[in-house]
């Protein structure tokens, strides 16, 4: 496109790069962030910078954090006893939004995928195997339902029962307000699996 000036150009290149950002969007990111005052700009620079230096991963856990634990892991009020192996620090929030998990989380920062050459070796199931102490009754693996999240929940069940320890796997299924005309025959599969008593 030679109707922009290279450093327009270049903008909307970065902006999309990032995820779920297509060139349209990233277009009108470009223009909107065009059109901010300095000042605007300039903090949401500094943000950027500022976030980028001084977050790093839990030394327990693995979820973002600006000191050395997160606040869920350094939070007394949380159920040790309980973890739930999650993905990626923002799979974290989701389940934070409902409200209804008290226990403390583990972050893969990835899933099992022999198709993208990554093995059990690349995820951080090590760090996980450490924090199984006396204390942990229940590992609660909840992975993304597809291909990977399977085979990595199916490898931590693997590991862990020999340990002693309880895991279970969330739910999948129809989600509330879903029609069973509109769902696959895996979700439909799955949702039969998971039926509980009424």
């Amino acid at each position: 496109m030679d109707f922009y000036p290279i450093a327009i150009e270049k903008l909307i290149e970065e902006f999309a790069k990032l995820p779920g950002i297509g060139h349209k969007t990233a277009q009108r990111l470009t223009l909107h962030v065009l059109n901010l005052p300095r000042e605007e700009v300039k903090e949401f620079a500094e943000a950027l910078m500022k976030a980028r230096g001084t977050i790093r991963y839990c030394s327990v856990c693995g979820n973002f954090t600006d000191s050395e634990t997160c606040a869920i892991c350094s939070n007394p009020n949380r159920d040790e006893s309980t973890i739930c192996v999650i993905e990626q620090p923002k799979d974290i929030m989701s389940i934070e939004k409902i409200r209804e998990y008290n226990g403390v989380y583990h972050v893969l920062h990835g899933a099992i995928s022999p198709m993208s050459g990554k093995g059990p070796d690349d995820i951080h199931l090590k760090e996980l195997i450490r924090r199984i102490n006396g204390s942990v009754k229940e590992i609660i693996v909840a992975t993304n339902p597809n291909v990977e999240g399977e085979a990595t929940a199916m490898y931590i069940s693997k590991i862990l029962k020999p340990l002693g320890v309880k895991v279970t796997r969330i739910a999948h299924g129809i989600p509330v307000g879903g029609d069973l005309e509109y769902a696959d025959e895996v979700t439909l599969s799955k949702a039969l699996e998971g039926r509980v008593e009424l």
